[in-house]
């Protein structure tokens, strides 16, 4: 093997080793079991957090497919007025993070909130004691609540898939005698179930990474409890444990997916014909606008729209907060720093693949990329307390080499900038990897050839050849990185240095004081800088490249 093929082989196999080593050391955590503490999770911890999470989990997966479905089906099948707005629309609500959409509704549906507040004045009521609606509070608002947010994973998925179909194929259904309703149930929906099953799966995933809504929705799941045993109890072996608890559903999740799709076979003319939508009139064309508004104005309109209201009440009174600024350059400056070195990373990681294409070495090079991603499927608690034990470890060594020299003992890693950055850019390298490994299919070959025999090496090849083809792909990887790490809450409240707040850890102080007025404005500002991957892909129509099924942009937790 070449030597330069050795070298960047070997260096993704280090970060691999890297981003491997959270579910290392959880693994090795697991290993050192303790049966008191085991005895203490499973008595009163274990029980309660995991069957809400399974109740959540279940309860979400249900509602996001069959929102995300029909509303995919809506606009794909039928043709009415609004429907290209909606078409795009109904992806707003990934631009809104889980926690920021429960910490608004708690204003909006308190009991002296406007909502409420309205209903009592058209109901004739003059207090919350005559009259009050149901607390948000429980398990099925934090179910309902994340499905509004996170059903746009299965609407992308599949309505990329109805958009695909073959019209044949329901033209067939429909001369058999099936109406509308047949043809949906036993055509189409057979045909998507691949599809519904990938964005179900990454429901779920996100489901699992939330932390913000289920604490302010008072359902306590396996990551509040893996958060309040760390934080609360300092008990970082107890955290482990439930973390290893967690990461074992994460990969059933993933199997789960994998064997529902496993005898999944279709076949069909090289180029069918796509679906025609069916033109709807009158009220029913009305009906079919009411229908798909409905989950844009209770995942998007109402949040967004009571966000700007008290941001523009706070700027009007008092301006924004000197603390609030400094959290906004906090949050920028962590964002650029994980986006560098994301994009840094999975070049090389993209390029150890490419370079060892076709030769004895191509299987190491895919496991490296394998292992290299393998952050996205981990929630970002998860992967902090991951890698709270080998950074611990490490800390007590080099404390340790400190004093042998005379120095005094003192963390040097552990409570620093540089260790967030780390977890963040392990959470969302897949997302880089993707982006890049993308772009870098469509290089052809034969430039790697000419640029060899003009006696370019491999890094000047990659420099003067493949970056500059890659600038749309590394543009598109850097956006959805950086507006990640702004939003991203669970790893930073866990990894952050002493008195450093992030606009997401602003806002989750400022709802646990219940002070919301304080958090609007952090809350629409990331809000805003999750719209710009949103636009970007309804500019693109959200259409996937041929015989590929995307998977939208992280909605961030």
């Amino acid at each position: 093997m070449p030597a330069s093929r050795t070298r960047w082989l070997l260096a993704a196999l280090i970060i691999a080793a890297v981003a491997l080593a959270p579910v290392l050391s959880l693994a090795w955590a697991g290993a050192q079991v303790r049966t008191d503490l085991w005895q203490h999770l499973l008595a009163s911890v274990l029980p309660r957090a995991a069957t809400n999470t399974l109740l959540v989990l279940g309860g979400v997966g249900a509602l996001v497919a069959v929102i995300g479905t029909g509303c995919a089906w809506l606009v794909t099948a039928y043709d009415f007025p609004g429907r290209r707005l909606l078409s795009w629309a109904l992806l707003l609500p990934l631009a809104v993070p889980t926690y920021i959409v429960a910490y608004a509704y708690l204003d909006l549906l308190h009991p002296l909130g406007p909502v409420q507040g309205a209903l009592r004045w058209v109901l004739g009521h003059d207090s919350p004691r005559d009259w009050r609606l149901p607390d948000i509070r429980h398990l099925a608002g934090c179910i309902v609540l994340l499905a509004l947010v996170l059903y746009p994973y299965v609407y992308l998925t599949t309505r990329a898939l109805f958009a695909t179909q073959a019209a044949s194929l329901l033209e067939a259904g429909r001369s058999l005698g099936a109406g509308p309703v047949a043809v949906f149930f036993r055509v189409a929906l057979p045909l998507a179930r691949p599809a519904i099953a990938v964005g179900v799966v990454l429901v779920l995933l996100e489901t699992l990474n939330d932390i913000g809504a289920s604490e302010f929705l008072g359902v306590q799941t396996l990551t509040v409890a893996i958060y309040t045993t760390w934080v609360t109890r300092s008990d970082l072996a107890g955290a482990a444990q439930i973390a290893l608890s967690m990461l074992v559903i994460v990969l059933a999740l993933v199997a789960l997916e994998r064997f529902a799709r496993r005898r999944q076979r279709y076949e069909t003319t090289l180029r069918p014909r796509p679906m025609q939508a069916q033109r709807l009139r009158g009220g029913r064309a009305v009906l079919a606008l009411g229908l798909g508004s409905v989950p844009v104005l209770a995942g998007f309109a109402a949040p967004a729209g009571y966000l700007m209201w008290e941001a523009w009440q706070r700027l009007r009174s008092d301006g924004a907060s000197a603390q609030l600024l400094h959290a906004l350059g906090n949050t920028l400056m962590i964002a650029l720093l994980t986006t560098a070195a994301a994009l840094l990373l999975a070049v090389v990681v993209c390029w150890a693949v490419r370079r060892n294409a076709r030769s004895r070495s191509e299987l190491l090079a895919g496991i490296a990329n394998r292992s290299a991603s393998l952050g996205y499927a981990i929630p970002g608690t998860v992967m902090a307390i991951g890698l709270l034990l080998p950074l611990g470890g490490l800390d007590r060594m080099l404390s340790d080499l400190l004093i042998s020299f005379g120095g005094q003992a003192r963390l040097v890693l552990m409570g620093t900038l540089w260790v967030l950055v780390l977890a963040c850019t392990l959470r969302f390298l897949a997302v880089a990897i993707g982006s890049i490994e993308a772009g870098m299919s469509r290089i052809p070959p034969s430039l790697d050839a000419a640029s060899a025999a003009l006696g370019e090496g491999p890094l000047a090849t990659l420099g003067r050849v493949h970056l500059p083809l890659l600038r749309p792909s590394l543009a598109a990887a850097a956006l959805l990185v950086f507006v990640d790490t702004m939003k991203e809450l669970p790893a930073t409240l866990v990894l952050r240095p002493m008195n450093f707040e992030t606009l997401a850890t602003w806002l989750y102080a400022e709802a646990a004081r219940g002070t919301y007025e304080e958090g609007a404005l952090a809350a629409l500002l990331i809000v805003l800088a999750g719209l710009l991957p949103v636009i970007a892909l309804a500019r693109a129509g959200g259409q996937p490249a041929a015989g590929q099924v995307p998977a939208p942009p992280r909605a961030g937790q």
